[in-house]
């Protein structure tokens, strides 16, 4: 086994003994329950500590880290987030049929949180398992208009032949997406494909989740519309209903 390794072994020993501990547990403790050396117990809770894993409290022993509990915040608000979407996100499929999704700003770009496949056998595809650039993306878009996530940098990558090419037509299509207030894509990730999805707002008045819809070309590009009218009424819907939870807290 390499030192790397080793010393990863290690911490993760140590790390887990703090986390799974019922109260925080002291240095002397570590040393007793890993049979370790007192030098690289010091030396591997230090490194533990400097990353936010493992903290102490005011009597010198220690728990879990900063990291976790910010871990445990974003579940809890992806979850949160998920279970008020729901309704939403079945209305939408029924009214439509089309496949439909909550997306969140991720490190990427959007992440895809939760969908509802479409009712037709000539269907799009679990977008959780596909890399969409978030400029082909009607969700990527809204999050692109809204500030959300950075507008990208250098050259746009061109899918089709409808792609957005240029930072220019990327912020005139942007500025279209906050006037309407939904966004579209027609063919701009793969032909015969088009989407379109609506903003989600957070109570600090920030957009925090976008609801969107994608299907066949062939059924969904005459009705861009009232398609995009109907997201826009479901997502500012399901942002009220955010608003108001947090009031009843």
């Amino acid at each position: 086994m390499s030192n790397g390794t080793q010393s990863i072994d290690r911490a993760a020993e140590i790390l887990s003994l703090v986390v799974r501990s019922d109260e925080p547990i002291s240095y002397t403790e570590v040393v007793e329950e890993t049979d370790l050396a007192r030098s690289t117990v010091s030396r591997l809770l230090s490194a533990l500590e400097r990353n936010g894993l493992v903290e102490r409290d005011g009597d010198g022993l220690y728990r879990g880290g900063s990291l976790f509990a910010t871990y445990a915040s974003r579940f809890d608000r992806v979850e949160n987030l998920v279970s008020a979407a729901d309704p939403t996100l079945q209305r939408l499929s029924e009214e439509t049929g089309e496949t439909v999704n909550l997306a969140m700003p991720g490190p990427r770009g959007v992440v895809q949180v939760a969908q509802v496949d479409s009712t037709f056998v000539l269907g799009a595809t679990n977008w959780a398992d596909v890399d969409v650039p978030p400029h082909c993306s009607a969700l990527g878009k809204v999050m692109y208009a809204f500030d959300v996530i950075p507008l990208p940098t250098g050259r746009l990558e061109r899918r089709t032949e409808r792609t957005l090419g240029s930072r220019k037509e990327l912020t005139d299509d942007l500025a279209l997406v906050r006037e309407r207030g939904f966004a579209i894509v027609h063919e701009e990730f793969e032909i015969g494909l088009d989407a379109l999805a609506a903003p989600v707002f957070g109570t600090d008045g920030d957009v925090v989740a976008a609801v969107g819809i994608s299907g066949p070309t062939m059924r969904i590009a005459e009705h861009h519309d009232r398609l995009g009218a109907l997201l826009a009424d479901e997502a500012g819907l399901l942002s009220r209903t955010l608003k108001r939870k947090v009031a009843h807290r």
